[in-house]
């Protein structure tokens, strides 16, 4: 294990390049694979990255909501004492590593919104309390728990399918109940084990680390000014006391918390990502007490999403290549086309694994192989629940090695993409036993 992980470890560290290069590298290889293995040529390719490349800008604002507004909650009094209080669980390094897994995991079974900001800030907190722990290993832990989201209730496939009125509902001959989906046997085993075994798996990663070469959590302040400080601070203007009120920040909050509970008490428990940054966002305004607090920390916590926005504009133009050149069509073709009744879960499981290296949001590579997969699934006799979740597994699965959903998490926790790379890529290695096993046997 120790040599394993030191060589992965080291091949990261040295030959990939930072997110924003990987994905104009991505880029290049798709516009490649267009111009050579399907009809679009070269000027048809550049129209198709352009065309695309600003089909993201929503869900771009919304990761990038995941990371300030995380910040800000995480930054509040309230929520770093219960973060800073959970943390004393651990008091060895793999107690550690152990604890920030399970959080993690169980977080992004809940939302993968709120998976992703949980496993980064509590791993920080653990950091702290844990100083002699590898920082990137309990970072690529937290960021772990991302493997098991699509099979939790914010799992966007599952979720689609058990929808009236989704657009392959015609074909399907209806809908798909979460019953036979999140709540069948496969789905649970699967879940379950990586419950189990990951957290076990991430500590035994413990062995392949040099506990000299570990990356100060300091990187990443997550102290706010002195409040004390700030309160004995007597405002002398009307502009600043209305920037120090009190009232204005609770009025303004319970006005959210209102919605909130309107919300779910007439949807029931749809922890969706605009609901969760909502949350975030509020509880921050109510537990920083006044906007003069909320602001500045919101001033911090802004350059933290640097990287999503500049980012994901050009995974937008990857996925407009890869779907209007065909190239994602092909792929998953070429994988139906040795598939058996039996098997075609399992391969589309691999094919999506790999189509979610170019196209890496769950909804829109459903978009892409949905309509394909399920075809298959119906003209060989396969069962079409187990077919879409081996195609929500696969999404789930390589974004072990997918900066796109690392970069919330690289962000709060101040890392590059090649710090946790090496191990995320052992995790990868890890998990695809226990979903192939799920896949296979169930």
């Amino acid at each position: 294990m120790k040599v394993l992980t030191s060589f992965f470890d080291r091949m990261v560290q040295r030959y990939l390049p930072d997110a924003f290069l990987f994905a104009i590298i991505l880029t290049f290889v798709v516009f490649l694979l267009g111009v050579f293995f399907t009809d679009s040529g070269p000027v048809q390719m550049i129209e198709h990255w352009g065309t695309g490349f600003w089909d993201l800008l929503a869900f771009a604002m919304q990761m990038s909501l995941v990371v300030v507004t995380g910040y800000i909650l995480a930054n509040t009094p309230f929520i770093k004492n219960i973060l800073a209080k959970l943390s004393t669980l651990a008091n060895t390094p793999s107690q550690a590593i152990m604890l920030v897994s399970f959080v993690a995991i169980i977080a992004c079974l809940i939302n993968y919104g709120f998976g992703l900001v949980v496993g980064a800030l509590f791993a920080i907190h653990v950091a702290k309390r844990v100083p002699s722990v590898d920082y990137r290993l309990l970072i690529a832990s937290g960021y772990s728990g991302m493997l098991v989201w699509h099979g939790g209730f914010s799992g966007s496939i599952p979720l689609t399918i058990a929808t009236p009125g989704h657009f392959l509902e015609e074909s399907m001959g209806g809908t798909i109940p979460v019953v036979e989906t999140l709540f069948s046997p496969f789905n649970i085993f699967v879940v379950l084990a990586l419950v189990i075994t990951l957290p076990l798996f991430n500590r035994y990663l413990l062995k392949g680390t040099d506990p000299l070469r570990n990356t100060d959590v300091s990187l990443w302040k997550t102290d706010v000014e002195d409040e004390t400080e700030q309160e004995n601070v007597q405002p002398a203007t009307p502009a600043e006391k209305l920037e120090n009120s009190r009232i204005v920040s609770f009025v303004i909050g319970f006005m959210g918390l209102a919605f909130i509970l309107s919300h779910f008490a007439t949807n029931g428990f749809d922890l969706n990502l605009n609901i969760v940054n909502f949350i975030f966002l509020f509880m921050g305004i109510i537990l920083h007490k006044t906007p003069r607090r909320f602001l500045d920390t919101v001033s911090k916590g802004v350059k933290n999403a640097g990287g999503i926005i500049i980012q994901f504009p050009f995974y937008a133009g990857i996925m407009g290549m890869m779907v209007a050149s065909g190239l994602s069509a092909q792929m998953s073709l070429g994988f139906v086309s040795f598939s058996s009744e039996y098997t075609l879960p399992f391969f589309s499981f691999i094919s999506a694994g790999i189509v979610n290296f170019f196209v890496p949001s769950g909804g829109g590579q459903w978009a892409v192989q949905g309509p394909i997969m399920i075809q298959a699934a119906l003209e060989i006799g396969a069962d079409t629940a187990k077919t879409a979740m081996a195609v929500a597994w696969g999404d789930a699965w390589t974004n072990m090695i997918q900066p796109f959903w690392a970069l919330p998490a690289l962000a709060i926790a101040g890392l590059k993409v090649r710090d946790i790379m090496g191990f995320c890529l052992m995790i990868l290695f890890f998990s695809f036993i226990p979903i192939s096993i799920g896949l296979l046997l169930f």
